[in-house]
Parts: C-alpha cells; sequence; structure tokens
C-alpha cells in the first residue's frame, strides 16, 4: 500500500515540538559560537593541531564512556526531565567557560576540563533528546522531526560560527561563551513550557542498567540492518570527522586565514548540512532510505579528501559545502532508520549505541587525527581518513541488500 506523502514541516503540527524547536535554535546558536570560540583559544594558547584535537576528544570522551548507560537510564524514567537537567548543567559549564576566560585562568587544563564536563552533559542529552521526540511527534512524523532538528543544528552551523568569528576579533573569546550561556535559558523555558501526558513507565524489566545495556548491545549485533548502518558511523566518526576537528588549523596554518575566514568555513559547512536536512525532510518518504545512506557516505568521503588538498579558501568552502550536505544526509537518514526498526523499548538504548558510534567514538578520531596533523599535515591526514569513509560506503552498499531496499 502506498505510504502516504509527508509535508517538509509535519513535525510543526505537535505544538510541543514547536516550543521546544523555538527554544532549541536560540540554544544552538550558543553552542556554535562557543565550539569556534573554544577551538580558536586553543590553538592561540597553543599553536598545535594536537592540542586542538586533545581537547576536542575530551569533550567527546564522556559520550564514549557513559552515554550507553545514558541510554538505559532513557529508557526508564522521563526523557522531558531528563533533557531539562542535561541542558540545565550545560549552561552551567558555559558561564564557566566565560568566566575562566574574564578572570584569566584560562589555561589549556581548564579548558580541558570544562571541555569534558559539557561533554558528560551531551552523552546524557543525546540518548533521551532523540528518542523524546517520537513521544511528541509520533513515528508517522518522526522524519520530518529529525531533519527539521538537523536543520536547526545546521542553520546555526551557518550563523553562530560566522557572528562568533566577528565576536572573537572585536572582543574576544569569553563573548561567545558568555552567549552560549545564556541562551540555554530558552530551550529550558520551552521544555518547562511542554504540555505532557503523564509519565507511563517502559516495558524494560526491573534489572540492573548494565542488563539492558547488554540486551540493547545484543539486539545491535543480531540485527544486520542495525548493525551495518553503526558500522557506517563508527568508520565515518573516526576516519572523517577530523576534517571538522582541524578546521582551525586548515585556516590558519595551510590557508593563513584568521578566525572571521574560519568562521566562514563552520558556516559552510552549515550551509551544505542545512540544504541536506530540509532534502530529507522533504524526500525521505519517497526514497530508499538505505540506499542513499551508502551514496551519501561515499560523497561524505570524497568531499574530506579534497578538503584536504584545496589551497585556496573559495575553493575550500565550496568542497565544505558538499561535505556539510554529505554528512547531515548520512547521519539524519541512519538516525531515522533505526528509529524506525527497532522495537519501542529499546529505542533508547539503541540510540545511545549509535550516539556512542557518532559522537563517542570522534575522541579517538580527535586525537589520532590531530596526531597525524602534526607529523604529516592535514592534507595526508584528511586524504588517508576520507578514503576510508569511501571504502566503508561501498560496503555497506555491496554488502547490505536489505538495507539498500529499507525504507
Amino acid at each position: 500500500m502506498p505510504r502516504t506523502p509527508l509535508p517538509t514541516f509535519a513535525a510543526f503540527r505537535h505544538r510541543n515540538f514547536r516550543i521546544f524547536y523555538t527554544g532549541y535554535v536560540v540554544s544552538l546558536t550558543g553552542i556554535w559560537m562557543q565550539r569556534v570560540a573554544q577551538s580558536w583559544l586553543v590553538l592561540d594558547l597553543t599553536g598545535s593541531a594536537f592540542y586542538v584535537g586533545l581537547v576536542e576528544a575530551l569533550g567527546t570522551l564522556p559520550v564514549l564512556l557513559f552515554t550507553l548507560y545514558a541510554g538505559a537510564i532513557a529508557d526508564r524514567v522521563p526523557k522531558h526531565r531528563m533533557v531539562l537537567a542535561t541542558q540545565t548543567f550545560a549552561m552551567v559549564v558555559a558561564f564557566g567557560f566565560a568566566a575562566a576566560v574574564w578572570l584569566g585562568v584560562a589555561s589549556i587544563t581548564a579548558i580541558a576540563v570544562l571541555a569534558a564536563l559539557l561533554g558528560l552533559a551531551t552523552a546524557f542529552d543525546i540518548p533521551a533528546r532523540q528518542s523524546f521526540f517520537i513521544e511528541i511527534v509520533g513515528k508517522e512524523d518522526l522524519a520530518s522531526a529529525i531533519a527539521l532538528n538537523a536543520s536547526a543544528f545546521n542553520a546555526t552551523r551557518v550563523v553562530g560560527p560566522a557572528i562568533a568569528g566577528i565576536l572573537i576579533g572585536v572582543v574576544g573569546v569569553a563573548a561567545c561563551f558568555l552567549f552560549n550561556g545564556l541562551s540555554y535559558i530558552a530551550v529550558i523555558a520551552a521544555l518547562l513550557a511542554m504540555r505532557l501526558p503523564p509519565f507511563r513507565r517502559s516495558a524494560v524489566p526491573p534489572r540492573s542498567a548494565w542488563s539492558n545495556i547488554a540486551e540493547g548491545l545484543r539486539y545491535v549485533g543480531h540485527e544486520p540492518r542495525t548493525r551495518a548502518l553503526l558500522l557506517n558511523i563508527t568508520i565515518m566518526s573516526i576516519c572523517g570527522l577530523p576534517a571538522l576537528t582541524l578546521l582551525p588549523v586548515l585556516a590558519r596554518i595551510t590557508l593563513g586565514q584568521g578566525a572571521r575566514e574560519y568562521g566562514w568555513m563552520v558556516s559552510a559547512v552549515g550551509g551544505g548540512a542545512l540544504f541536506g536536512a530540509l532534502a530529507v525532510a522533504t524526500f525521505a518518504h519517497r526514497m530508499s532510505m538505505g540506499r542513499v545512506v551508502g551514496w551519501a557516505g561515499a560523497l561524505f568521503g570524497l568531499s574530506v579528501t579534497a578538503v584536504g588538498l584545496a589551497h585556496s579558501l573559495l575553493v575550500a568552502l565550496l568542497l565544505l559545502t558538499v561535505l556539510g550536505l554529505a554528512l547531515i544526509t548520512t547521519t539524519a537518514l541512519t538516525n531515522t532508520l533505526l528509529q524506525t526498526l527497532v522495537p519501542d523499548g529499546l529505542r533508547g538504548r539503541v540510540i545511545s549505541v549509535y550516539t556512542f558510534a557518532f559522537v563517542g567514538m570522534a575522541p579517538i578520531g580527535s586525537l589520532l587525527g590531530g596526531a597525524a596533523a602534526d607529523r604529516f599535515g592535514v592534507a595526508w591526514t584528511l586524504g588517508v581518513g576520507g578514503l576510508l569513509c569511501v571504502g566503508a560506503a561501498i560496503a555497506l552498499l555491496v554488502r547490505s541488500r536489505d538495507l539498500q531496499t529499507a525504507q
């Protein structure tokens, strides 16, 4: 039976999603401003690609360590409260960044500690927030909600870094950290304004969290489509995402540009990703999602390799736009497929495995990418990493026939 086409903005039919989305857009703008300011501050303090990668790794290491546990918790407690708690904690940490810079104590150690604390909030936030969407929009509008969430993430990736690049040059990095802290107020207010039905406890058996984690991992290990999707996203994270970690190095050392141009480069990724997210929201219900994931993953890998070879700002901006489009197409469709393939009682745990694979494995990529760039150069590092991503995407297309036809 043919499926009824869903409008691009179907998720906006739901009041709670509209409220959350509005607050989240404000908060995401601040988050992107902070990310640009943090990387630039580390490069200013150390002049080292390795330290840029190290701090980025420490910021995502808690996801590697705690997100599987967070997924088990998300399947047992009200996700709304869990997201509210993580956003509040992240706000406190953002104000800590601003205070450290203004007080003159923003050493590399202090930045690393604060980055790790922010990563801890992220580790618990992502599984709860991603699996919360289906509760406020339902399965029918889930693809729209995920794609629109990705659109917000990447629209603010265009705006936030551009603002940050200007602010850093005019008033310094502290203003970016302060804005981020204030921006969390918007999403916290949105969460408090939601009208939700009484919480109904999931059917997760009353066992230990580790038993529930093991159950989620067993499901992933025995379900071939889920396993294939997660393996591809893991390789993208380790081998491809260093292209984003190394952007300040590419901007400053390879291309000889400043903070403003670095902001443009991050914005270019966001512009391409925004276009890709809107395309997913519009056409996801009409496409063979599994096949598109494979082709988009291959395009992402080629873009990573090409970015490493860029020797002009204009070429780099064009390639980063393509990279952003391919990245968000792959991740948004992977997220949608996972959430629609898994049983309701396992959704939080499977999304935590996805978070572990995509965000949690990023510290390994950041450390390897930073060390390799210091020793062999950015071009060699991104060239090899991108080709490995292409190989993984091709393997996904060739070996997983069930996934190729998955909708």
